[in-house]
């Protein structure tokens, strides 16, 4: 494997940072006290330790077993490195955790083994069976790979997958199938030509034949040549692909093929071999980092061909990424015994199918921005999709069920997939409730930057979750180019309402409306035609105010405050309401915390403060969240007499006079809001019970700081900013601004009109 100079540096650099290497062990439970010590350890231990004894299967709930996994290797065959042993093998056995932990949630201890020889190895991981739920093993070279995972297999209850062998031939399945699709094509007809007959190969050769590919139609050739009958010293496994055959190089089989499979070495497949090939050639050049073709020079001799490769600067890339955390994940959530044939199959129809949709906004942005679609260079999924979690997983959960190796069956499989959506966007558990009551009946909700690529792939999901009538502000022939290029599913007209900008038969309406709202601001009739031909905001803020949309959603591009004061220009506020505010919050796994006020107000006073707590309170319901208020200053409860202190005091003393019954508390520091010891001893007497949920700050400099360092030191997931007191549903974001953030705010916008259509109390 050739790196260059600058990318060897910077992967050095990349793993010496402290703490060294990529991975670490964490609690996660509480050890704060020595009431925790006595849970943790002993004496308490011994009651979980003696109902493990009395029922084994508790271990999977009482301790860490049921989602922990050993990645183990003898570093036998690492990568493209070879033999270069255990020790070094160890970086990338770190790697594969890294990957479990963050695409599935799942702990890993890395395991690397100084044993060669297979049965001593197998004797070694078998004894390791009571502290893991699964085991992965990872680069161990063929033909031992065999048999220390059928040994293995025959010996535990637990998961046990070669990931080298069977997570490539779940992606090559996948790839086969829609590669097959699209080139029109039946799989019990296709002739399959094979370079490689190690771990890999073989293993990719099973699937296809699991998949329906006919056996006979299946050739192989390795280093030495082409594996026919009769020909001395095959290992069982290559044996059984051994055909009578009077060929006996690849050139000779890879004539006619519809599908050459290389898992074997650079630059085996020429140009000649590949313009024999069937009609629509499908390719899969794996060898890394040289394909047994490149996919430009296939491409030369043969346009019409597909290929796929394991590089990733390439379309298509196999990437066993795209398989074992999922598999893994179905596999640990029903106490699977084993992964079996039809769990590797159900993940196989999973990704295939997945790839048929449109490609997702976090894949797209993972890969600069290029989002294809189903096609010659989209038949598999990316690595990045997070969709893989929420498909995958339960496809390998049912099959386990069907096939019976589930010894905790799920009971309810759509609660399953929510809380495997809630680990892949955050913040999905505090929006279930938001998402539930928008789609129950859809708003229409304007996008005033409707040409930019964040907002048309939030649309995308918006139709796709149901959430919302979307009304997109913008050229038209912007529009379309850019749907068509990052490849969404959507038309105007058919799918959204398209306000064409430049050419609206309303323009004359909108400016005279708002030259009558400013006239005595100094806003001539000329200046008002300008401005309400140039801003998206005034225009969007118009059409609000007309009843022609019921919502509006802008700021991806230029600055808030001036959006602000355009909103302001048009928009009343609510009856009561002498200021606008702006709650934002983070999701992170300390929970869902709010963060007042953010981005409006910069040194309010305490009537301000106390009018945007009561706002964000009745926001929080939106969410099914009892709010916890904590008003927060440099002193605890008078141990100081700053000007701030002395702010939120009076701003207590107006909130519970106007809301007794909210739980709400200050003025205190940040660590006596979370954390009710420091409360309990400072202050006995408090009303506010349990940790804040709601930080209410003195100036909009404090709030704002502390939401963006909890954010970025959390790596947190975004709600908001939520822009509270106008009296349309109308909220201001950020160029930050993410995908998923924008579909969260226009659910949150579309539940606000819902509540002002139905003629309740505004939420504000």
């Amino acid at each position: 494997m050739s790196l260059s100079d600058e990318l060897r540096q910077a992967a050095l650099e990349y793993h010496r940072q402290r703490p060294s290497g990529k991975i670490r062990v964490s609690p996660t439970k509480s050890l704060l006290t020595q009431r925790d010590l006595a849970l943790a350890y002993s004496p308490g231990v011994a009651a979980v330790c003696e109902a493990i004894v009395e029922d084994p299967t508790q271990a999977a709930t009482l301790t860490a077993r049921g989602n922990l996994v050993a990645v183990i290797s003898n570093g036998t065959a690492v990568l493209g490195l070879g033999a270069i042993g255990p020790l070094a093998a160890k970086p990338v056995m770190e790697g594969k955790g890294v990957l479990f932990q963050k695409f599935a949630g799942i702990d890993v201890f890395d395991i690397e083994i100084d044993e060669r020889d297979p049965d001593r190895l197998v004797e070694i991981i078998a004894s390791l069976e009571p502290s893991f739920g699964g085991i992965n093993l990872e680069d161990v070279k063929a033909p031992e790979c065999f048999i220390v995972e059928r040994k293995l297999r025959e010996r535990m209850k637990i998961p046990v997958f070669h990931d080298d062998q069977h997570g490539t031939s779940i992606i090559v399945g996948a790839a086969v199938l829609n590669a097959l699709h699209i080139v029109g094509k039946r799989i019990e007809e296709a002739r399959v030509a094979a370079s490689g007959a190690g771990a890999a190969g073989v293993a990719c050769l099973d699937m296809l034949v699991q998949l329906g590919v006919r056996p006979e139609n299946i050739l192989v050739a390795d280093r030495d040549g082409v594996l026919y009958a009769g020909r001395p010293g095959l290992d069982p496994q290559g044996a059984r692909y051994a055909r009578a055959t009077a060929a006996r190089t690849l050139g000779e089989i890879v004539a006619g093929a519809d599908v050459f499979l290389g898992v074997s070495a650079g630059n085996v497949l020429t140009p000649e071999m590949v313009a024999r090939m069937a009609q629509r050639p499908i390719i899969l050049a794996l060898a890394n980092p040289t394909p047994e073709i490149d996919p430009k020079l296939a491409r030369s001799v043969r346009p019409d061909c597909i290929i796929a490769t394991g590089r990733s600067d390439y379309p298509n890339q196999v990437n066993n990424a795209l398989c074992f955390p999922y598999i893994f994940r179905g596999a640990l959530d029903v106490g699977a015994s084993t992964i079996n044939e039809a769990m590797k199959v159900a993940c196989v129809q999973a990704i295939a199918k997945l790839a048929r949709r449109e490609a997702s906004d976090v894949a797209a942005q993972a890969y600069g921005g290029r989002a294809p679609h189903f096609g010659p260079d989209y038949i598999i999924p990316q690595p990045f999709d997070p969709r893989l979690l929420v498909e995958l997983a339960p496809a390998v959960a049912r099959a386990a069920m069907d096939s019976g190796v589930a010894t905790r069956p799920l009971v309810d499989a759509d609660a399953y997939r929510e809380r495997l959506s809630n680990f892949v966007f955050r913040t999905g558990w505090a929006m279930k409730p938001v998402f539930a009551r928008a789609k129950a009946a859809p708003r229409r909700v304007l996008y005033t930057e409707g040409e930019e690529e964040t907002v048309l792939r939030a649309v995308q999901t918006v139709l796709e979750e149901g959430l919302a009538r979307p009304v997109l502000l913008g050229r038209p022939e912007v529009i379309h180019k850019r749907i068509e290029r990052i490849g969404l599913n959507l038309e105007a007209g058919r799918d959204f309402e398209l306000v064409n900008i430049h050419s609206d038969p309303r323009f004359n309406e909108y400016w005279q409306q708002y030259h009558r709202l400013t006239e005595r601001r100094g806003v001539t009739p000329a200046l008002a035609k300008s401005l309400v031909r140039s801003r998206g905001t005034l225009i969007g803020a118009l059409m609000l105010a007309r009843g022609e949309v019921d919502a509006m959603i802008c700021g991806l591009v230029g600055r808030y405050q001036k959006k602000l004061e355009y909103l302001l220009d048009v928009l009343p506020l609510d009856p009561g309401i002498r200021a606008p505010a702006a709650m934002s919050a983070v999701a992170n796994d300390k929970g869902l915390t709010f963060y007042l006020d953010t981005h409006v107000q910069e040194c309010p006073s305490a009537e301000h403060v106390a009018e945007a707590t009561l706002q964000a309170s009745l926001r929080l319901k939106l969410f099914g969240i009892q709010p916890r208020v904590a008003l927060l200053s440099v002193s605890n409860f008078g141990s100081r007499n700053t000007q701030g202190a002395q702010k939120m005091r009076r701003a207590l003393e107006l909130i519970r006079a106007r809301a007794p019954r909210l739980e709400v508390e200050g003025e205190m520091q940040a660590d006596t809001a979370l954390y009710p010891e420091i409360r309990a001893r400072l202050f006995p007497n408090s009303n506010l019970k349990g940790p804040a949920n709601v930080f209410v700050f003195p100036d909009l400099e404090a709030a704002n700081i502390s939401f963006n360092l909890v954010r970025a030191m959390s790596d947190g997931v975004v709600i908001g900013p939520i822009l509270m007191g106008f009296s349309r549903p109308v909220h201001i974001l950020t160029p930050s601004a993410t995908v998923r953030r924008v579909v969260n705010m226009t659910a949150i916008a579309c539940v606000e009109a819902q509540i002002r259509a139905a003629g309740a109390a505004a939420p504000a």
